[in-house]
């Protein structure tokens, strides 16, 4: 019996989305790594405008909370014997606490990141989520949260940093891969 164009077509985009797929897992821990490697580089460069201000409360609360989210997410994961007391906002760390805390909440993410298989990190976890109840998420998914998350609150602070007249560095990710030619 002849195949008709249709099925052709349909067993080729099944084959080819197969493919894509299959490239795409073998490519997320590579990706997770680059994307928290990005976001340190971009948190120090506000870390060090943060240093300059006259005003850093709100910017220093602010990097706290991305070190709390990142260890309180990681908590999670792992089922740290405190995790369900971790807060989001608290503590808030001195300025000059920033730099360690941050480096060692990146360190233990890239640490678990790098012990997961690429399937793996394609699993649900669950974890006690922020009503009490029981929830679920794909390991790949919290660490885009984390990364996406750090996006959010560095525009925050850059945003106080120019309030308070500094210019704060360009962070783009798009700066940390271009060149130029000429």
């Amino acid at each position: 019996m002849a195949r008709t164009n249709a099925s052709i077509n349909k067993a080729a985009t099944t084959k080819l989305h197969k493919i894509t797929r299959k490239s795409l897992t073998m490519e997320m821990k590579q990706y997770l790594i680059e994307t928290f490697q990005y976001n340190n580089y971009a948190n120090k460069l506000a870390l060090e405008k943060i240093k300059d201000l006259s005003e850093k409360d709100e910017c220093v609360k602010f990097f706290s909370h991305l070190i709390n989210s990142m260890n309180k997410w990681l908590g999670r994961i792992e089922k740290w014997p405190n995790y369900k007391e971790l807060d989001w906002w608290l503590p808030v760390y001195q300025l000059e606490e920033l730099a360690q805390q941050w480096d060692e909440c990146l360190e233990r993410w890239l640490d678990f990141i790098d012990s997961k298989s690429e399937d793996e990190l394609f699993q649900e976890v669950e974890f006690y989520g922020f009503d009490g109840g029981d929830w679920a998420a794909v390991i790949k998914d919290i660490a885009l949260q984390l990364n996406y998350h750090s996006i959010h609150h560095r525009a925050q602070i850059q945003y106080l940093i120019r309030q308070q007249g500094i210019e704060p560095d360009f962070v783009d990710y798009i700066g940390t891969k271009y060149r130029k030619l000429s």
